[in-house]
């Protein structure tokens, strides 16, 4: 199988491409630099979509960038970078003489409203409430394919919670902190906290690609792309201090984040879901990560 992956060059673009390539399929990214296997934006908007039989959207400025400030062009940078792209490759597959047989995008469950008790499921209704649910809802409607399209080309959304993995995300930026002894939970601690470690992010997104036995549906099909382990951001901080061996003992307050990355991004690891994998799991899924003890020793196994 030839699979097309936009944002191909970030953290998990990384790891699917290995997991893909090891299970024997071709992989391009598509990348804002040329190079060996890959392509640019700007080539697929002029020469329309490579032969293929599976695309993948995982562009998108980084939300937890740490080195920008939170404002308006910063946030219009999130809206354009993941709504420009989907719209360029739902556009380019709807053109296509010789659509893939999936395309897959992955959002995040910033659409589902923060709260301590409501859980969500795949087919939760929701409706946008802030600033990061709104650009989900746009960024997942860009997505979509003419009906024409669709009775054909698998529409698949993945909506991960935080990633977690060695080589970036949000772990990249905890270890420290957590090394010298000045973790802590953040706000409450009591907020649930939805996770995936980053290598069952890429088996969900590898087994959404997988050519289905019947005709696809109309709309999307819709994975929670978490663990099926409910936490909170205190568990969260207990067990990674725990497997580092560190106390965990310097508690971060709400404002103080909110000060930091602006209220209306803070509210991502300061306010959190109940989110419940429950189309993930019926699909068959194998998760090697299943709690997070298991995730975060395989994560600092090699510190």
């Amino acid at each position: 199988m030839r699979v097309l992956i936009g944002g191909g060059t970030g953290f998990v673009g990384r790891e699917l491409t290995r997991l893909l390539t090891h299970k024997g399929h071709e992989v391009t990214v598509i990348s804002r630099q040329p190079g060996p296997a890959k392509i640019t934006w700007g080539e697929l908007e002029s020469n329309g979509l490579p032969p293929c039989e599976g695309v993948v959207n995982l562009a998108g400025e980084n939300l937890m960038n740490p080195f920008r400030w939170w404002n308006e062009s910063y946030k219009k940078d999130l809206f354009s970078s993941r709504i420009d792209t989907t719209k360029a490759l739902s556009q380019a597959i709807a053109a296509s003489v010789s659509p893939p047989h999936s395309w897959v995008l992955v959002s995040g469950v910033a659409c589902y409203k923060p709260s301590l008790t409501a859980q969500y499921a795949e087919d939760s209704e929701w409706t946008p409430f802030d600033l990061l649910s709104k650009l989900v809802k746009e960024w997942e409607a860009s997505a979509l394919l003419p009906e024409s399209v669709a009775k054909t080309t698998k529409q698949v959304v993945i909506r991960p919670g935080a990633v977690l993995g060695r080589d970036g995300g949000a772990m990249k930026q905890m270890l420290l902190p957590f090394w010298l002894g000045l973790g802590g939970t953040l706000g409450s601690g009591r907020q649930p906290f939805p996770w995936i470690h980053v290598t069952d992010l890429a088996g969900i997104i590898a087994q959404a690609l997988e050519p289905s036995a019947e005709p696809p549906s109309l709309l999307p099909q819709v994975f929670n792309g978490v663990a099926p382990a409910l936490n909170t951001n205190y568990d969260f901080t207990k067990e990674l201090g725990h497997v580092l061996r560190r106390p965990t003992v310097f508690p971060v307050p709400g404002f103080v984040m909110n000060t930091l990355m602006g209220s209306e991004r803070a509210v991502v690891l300061t306010q959190g879901q109940k989110v419940i994998p429950k189309r993930t799991l019926e699909s068959g899924f194998q998760y090697k990560y299943p709690d997070l003890i298991s995730a975060l020793k395989e994560i600092v196994g090699s510190q």
